[in-house]
């Protein structure tokens, strides 16, 4: 609400309350044609009190619903070269970074320079969606999001987020910024949305997470990389979309069938009806996947006609080569899977979180000793219970950062049974095959 109208407001409560005591002894009230003299009780005082103090609100309420609705969402790329640094390096030294920090320390640092600043009531958020590795530093490109009245200039919006950032940065310690690379241009609404919605590894839903086995239905749009992919039809395995042509899933998926035409992929919280469905063309297992060996299992999907990036259909993020990730970290694994051991997939996307179970662990000979090789890892409990099952096989297991990001670093892979004691389920390691996953697919 504007000061005037919190003025005008004031002035007519101060006008029309009465400096005497609030006890009223009678009032004239018009009954029919004619008058009479009634004593005004105290919860009638009360009433007209209440009565008045919510025609109030309601006023403040319609007048800030007017403010809000004059303003829209304004869209802003900007990028900066961080120098002096090295990305993935082993030399050891201070200015080595990873390409995943330093996306992190980009956003918290642009986060700050716009909350501490004229802007603030107006900024929303910002988001790095790419960061190019240049001689001697990075290249970052930045989203930022704000919400303006729609009567602001964007000529002069443009500057004042640039004079912010040109001032900020010159006096941050948090990153070695070349201000002079400093540079911010507006976007259309309809690009600037669109180029969010593809950064990877977004969700809407928030995170509210049991289990699979005999569990919970994942919410719509909680899980925006799954897929189901059918063969004849009829769901075999779940896959996860890392871009929008592109699945990664189990080689194990293709043992008895790898031709292409007899293979769809759906999107969406449920097989059937599906949300959206699409020809696969290309299906690439790894060339050294033999099986009935567990090793290698992994295998990349291409299909057609691509994807447009949505709440509902997103790709997920994936790990650098160099990522690692500790034992006991919580992650979470999604699919359409048996409730049980025999049992049949499920017309509903479920969901579990799990723990990384460490190699030490799971190699001991009461677990699965020698059978977990490089490039495999288990998550679970040795209890039992929580697990992936039959037709969760291929699917995801999925870890956020720091930034509600996530990231796919597991692929279901075999276990014996389903959530039995000390049979945790084993996945394929995606970090581990990172480099491959970039050979065929150029991600």
């Amino acid at each position: 609400m504007t000061a005037t109208a919190h003025e005008a407001v004031c002035h007519w409560l101060l006008n029309h309350s009465s400096t005497e005591s609030p006890t009223v002894q009678s009032v004239t009230v018009t009954v029919g044609f004619g008058t009479q003299s009634r004593d005004l009780k105290p919860w009638m005082i009360a009433l007209l009190i209440v009565l008045l103090l919510t025609v109030v609100a309601v006023t403040i309420g319609v007048l800030t619903h007017l403010l809000v609705s004059g303003q829209k969402m304004e869209y802003y790329h900007s990028t900066f070269k961080i120098s002096d640094l090295r990305v993935n390096s082993n030399s050891g030294q201070n200015s080595t970074y990873q390409l995943k920090d330093l996306r992190e320390m980009s956003e918290n640092l642009v986060d700050e320079i716009f909350i501490d600043s004229d802007l603030n009531k107006h900024y929303i958020k910002n988001q790095v969606v790419r960061l190019t590795p240049e001689e001697n530093g990075v290249k970052a490109d930045i989203i930022m999001v704000f919400q303006f009245p729609s009567t602001e200039q964007r000529a002069l919006i443009k500057e004042k987020i640039l004079s912010i950032l040109n001032q900020k940065i010159r006096n941050t310690r948090a990153l070695p910024i070349n201000a002079s690379s400093v540079q911010v241009n507006a976007m259309s609404s309809s690009t600037g949305k669109l180029t969010v919605q593809a950064c990877c590894g977004k969700r809407v839903v928030p995170l509210i997470v049991n289990r699979i086995m005999s569990g919970d239905i994942a919410a719509k749009a909680a899980w925006p990389w799954q897929a189901s992919l059918q063969c004849n039809n009829i769901h075999q395995c779940g896959a996860t979309l890392i871009s929008n042509t592109w699945l990664i899933t189990a080689a194990h998926c293709f043992m008895n069938n790898a031709n292409p035409r007899q293979w769809t992929v759906s999107f969406g919280t449920t097989i059937n009806p599906p949300l959206m469905k699409r020809n696969v063309r290309r299906i690439i297992v790894h060339e050294r996947y033999h099986s009935p060996a567990r090793e290698y299992d992994i295998a990349v999907v291409q299909f057609s006609p691509r994807v447009t990036f949505t709440d509902d259909i997103h790709r997920v993020c994936l790990p650098e080569a160099s990522a690692s990730f500790q034992p006991n970290s919580t992650v979470y694994i999604t699919g359409f899977g048996a409730l049980f051991y025999g049992g049949e997939s499920q017309n509903n996307l479920r969901e579990a979180k799990l723990k990384i179970i460490s190699d030490d662990v799971c190699k001991q000979p009461h677990v699965y000793g020698h059978d977990i090789k490089s490039g495999m890892f288990c998550a679970g409990y040795l209890e039992g219970i929580y697990d992936a099952c039959r037709g969760d096989s291929g699917g995801p297991l999925v870890v956020k950062d720091l930034k509600d990001t996530w990231y796919l670093i597991g692929i279901v892979s075999w276990g014996d049974n389903c959530g039995q004691k000390n049979k945790p389920g084993v996945y394929t390691n995606v970090v581990y095959y990172r480099n491959w996953i970039t050979s065929k697919t150029g991600l």
